[in-house]
């Protein structure tokens, strides 16, 4: 057997999606700054998320051990009330509108989850949760309009939304030229109680 080959691998995490009506309101509140503000790149409004863990680049063959037990988890929990509002940015490069509601709940839910990943034996950094979503990111040095976006998101709450489903994600960064795709590797709805 040749040694030199690899198992393949993707870069997966676990996350909730703001319903489309919710992301809708969000990207309308956003509309005059898409033009004003061409040199940042924007995430698509599709791939809007709230990670709950990044579990970084795993083997494919690790990922279908997540399945099971992360349906369960979902069975088993309501969903986590939550309203997208204001904005922020990490180091004048990252522009992210932020997560409130049910703060508690959805800490919880992280933690949950976190905890079937470790089940699973999948080493990760374990970050504290800081819940946001990630709207753009500025292209060049250019913590300016950056900074200023999100002092203009100051103002914004969202309505009030029902987190669905659970999310295991995976994505193509890194994986040559273009934005960064995402898409859903498994999703289960919430149907039962906390």
């Amino acid at each position: 057997m040749n040694g030199d080959t690899q198992t393949p691998t993707a870069r997966v995490f676990i996350a909730l999606a703001p319903p489309d009506d919710a992301k809708k309101e969000l990207a309308t509140a956003l509309r005059s700054a898409y033009d004003t503000y061409p040199c940042l790149r924007w995430n698509r409004i599709e791939d809007w998320h709230i990670t709950l863990v990044f579990l970084g680049e795993l083997p494919v063959t690790v990922v279908p051990h997540l399945l099971p037990p992360l349906a369960r988890l979902a069975a088993n929990r309501r969903p986590v009330e939550l309203t997208l509002r204001g904005g922020g940015h990490f180091d004048g490069r990252v522009l992210w509108s932020g997560v409130d509601g049910d703060l508690e709940g959805l800490h919880r839910l992280a933690a949950d989850v976190r905890s079937v990943a470790r089940e699973c034996g999948i080493a990760f950094e374990d970050r504290p949760l800081r819940p946001h979503l990630t709207l753009a990111r500025a292209r060049r040095d250019d913590p300016f309009s950056v900074v200023r976006l999100a002092a203009d998101l100051d103002g914004f709450t969202g309505r009030s939304w029902a987190s669905e489903r659970l999310h295991l994600v995976g994505s193509n960064i890194g994986r040559g030229p273009g934005p960064i795709r995402y898409r859903d590797i498994e999703a289960w709805g919430f149907s039962g109680h906390p």
